[in-house]
């Protein structure tokens, strides 16, 4: 066994055993606690790129099968432009924008459901259908419709988002008591009332996890859809071509600016939550 191979591995038992000593320390500082939280994830993140640099050199893995992270990391630093443009492209345009459109039309949909008993039983089964279908079918018949521009993966988006957050909204209006609501109905409270002061703020939870859940959806959604027909621009555009160029690094270093996206997407999301539904005692729970 050569000596990159030594390396990582003794890197990784080391920070194993700093990993298992650091989750069982208690602070008294909660900055402290906190910091080691962080710490603990990114350290084990970073154990997992070098023991993959050690691997890769160690037994002389092709970059065409598997690129070491720093050949990965030269390539993202050397290719910025060409990243920012596909991340424009894929990101600010097509995932913003079908988040926005498709979480906001769900959400007014389930509040129109919440109205109507008779659109409660005959949407929802149509819309746990939808959601079942595969994206890879929808993709190409809404580059049909809508073009090869970010509009038509707008539309992919706008599927993949709408359902979840109508099905989740609907269960959380649903999840207060009828104790709750026979109370605000003794204070002579109207519909719009109850859904503003009950609710709508007891599906706090449940509307946030389909924000969560549509966030990484959303992204997924739009690099898929752009296999299927894009200008020469765009995360899954360049995914696709330089696959058949045989560029490797380039395709990594697409994946990682999409996890690293999709992540900070997801922590915002997650941050906002705990900041509106602050009250919930899973949010107290975790700050305590």
């Amino acid at each position: 066994m050569n000596l990159p191979i030594l390396a990582a591995l003794a890197f990784w038992i080391a920070a194993w055993a700093f990993n298992e000593w650091l989750v069982r320390q208690r602070f008294r500082s909660p900055a402290m606690d906190r910091a080691a939280r962080i710490f603990v994830p990114v350290l084990f993140g970073v154990t997992i790129l070098i023991l993959w640099e050690g691997f890769v050199r160690g037994f002389q893995v092709p970059s065409i099968l598997l690129p070491a992270p720093s050949m990965i990391w030269a390539r993202l630093i050397n290719s910025l432009p060409t990243l920012w443009a596909d991340f424009s492209q894929t990101f600010l345009k097509s995932v913003i924008t079908g988040y926005v459109a498709g979480c906001g039309l769900g959400f007014v949909v389930a509040i129109l459901i919440d109205r109507s008993p008779f659109l409660q039983k005959g949407l929802l089964p149509i819309g746990n259908f939808v959601s079942a279908l595969p994206i890879v079918g929808v993709a190409p018949i809404m580059v049909m419709w809508f073009g090869f521009d970010w509009q038509s993966k707008v539309a992919v988006v706008v599927i993949m988002t709408f359902f979840p957050m109508l099905v989740n909204t609907v269960q959380g209006l649903a999840s207060a008591s009828a104790m709750e609501r026979d109370l605000m109905h003794t204070y002579a409270a109207s519909w719009w009332q109850t859904l503003t002061k009950l609710r709508l703020p007891a599906a706090g939870p449940f509307i946030f996890n389909a924000l969560k859940i549509n966030s990484t959806l959303a992204l997924i959604g739009a690099i898929v859809a752009e296999f299927f027909g894009t200008p020469i621009v765009g995360m899954g555009f360049r995914i696709s071509t330089e696959v058949g160029r045989s560029n490797v690094d380039m395709v990594w270093a697409e994946i990682a600016v999409a996890a690293v996206a999709g992540s900070a997407f997801y922590g915002v999301v997650a941050l906002f939550e705990r900041a509106v539904t602050f009250w919930h005692p899973s949010v107290r729970g975790g700050q305590a």
